[in-house]
């Protein structure tokens, strides 16, 4: 692969993970893993150009309606999509449908880009991440099928160790910290083809593991504070992104802010 390849743009296609949930900003927005990476290759160009349509909480079939297309007439040098996941998390998912919004998506993205960038999804050690491995692996065969297909590049963080340690997650279970999304950003940087600054792929010292009394705390909070709103979102058909409009809709001169340049 071409190193030092110039970018010049780069759009951005997905859910709360391509967002930038839980990489939190004192103003209590979020940054993430597109907008450290958006940042470091607008060091490279000037000019550069930087579209994020990623909106939480939605599914790959709203991604293929609403996204895809606006990306695609985008034209951008470089494109990720990341999605499906939420589809594959949920009790009831037809992979079949995951299957056919995820080829309508890539067939239209690859060849409006240079680069199409798709993910293997780093996900959480634990029981949860135990029970829909197998649905996840079927939807990492997807992915990875398709990028064969249309000739994408594809990130293994499901495939990081390091990813999996639950000291890269947020207290809500379902997304990375600050230093993930670091990582993460690092990863896609170093999948373009570009020099490598550090090894994301690093495992964490060892850790003492908690107490009984303060896992059964962390254990408590959790289930008031995230899962049970979630599992009432799922129960009513409604979601954390609904009315939401994407952070960064149009492609244009992205000057990188203090934070986003933070490492």
């Amino acid at each position: 692969m071409e190193m030092n390849a110039p970018y010049t743009s780069f759009v951005a296609v997905g859910d709360s993970f391509t967002e930038g949930m839980s990489d939190a900003l004192p103003d209590g927005s979020y940054r993430g893993w597109a907008d450290l990476l958006a940042a470091r290759l607008a060091t490279r160009e000037p000019g550069f150009r930087y579209a994020n349509l990623a909106v939480r909480g939605k599914l790959i079939g709203q991604i293929a309606e609403d996204q895809a297309p606006v990306a695609a007439a985008m034209g951008a040098d470089v494109v990720t999509l990341v999605g499906g996941l939420n589809d594959a998390l949920r009790p009831k998912v037809d992979m079949g449908r995951v299957r056919a919004h995820l080829e309508e998506s890539v067939a239209l993205l690859a060849p409006s880009c240079r680069r199409l960038v798709l993910m293997r999804s780093p996900g959480r050690n634990g029981p949860v991440m135990e029970r829909f491995r197998p649905r996840m692996e079927e939807l990492f065969g997807i992915i990875e099928e398709l990028a064969g297909r249309h000739g994408a590049l594809v990130v293994d963080l499901y495939g990081a160790p390091a990813l999996a340690d639950p000291r890269m997650w947020d207290v809500d279970r379902l997304h990375l910290t600050a230093e993930g999304h670091r990582r993460v950003a690092e990863a896609v940087w170093q999948t373009l083809g570009l020099p490598p600054e550090e090894d994301w792929r690093a495992e964490l010292p060892p850790a003492v593991p908690p107490g009984w009394a303060v896992r059964r705390t962390q254990d408590l909070s959790f289930a008031r504070r995230h899962l049970l709103p979630w599992i009432g979102r799922r129960l009513t058909g409604r979601s954390s992104g609904d009315g939401r409009p994407p952070k960064r809709p149009g492609l244009l001169p992205y000057e990188a802010s203090a934070a986003d340049r933070l490492s």
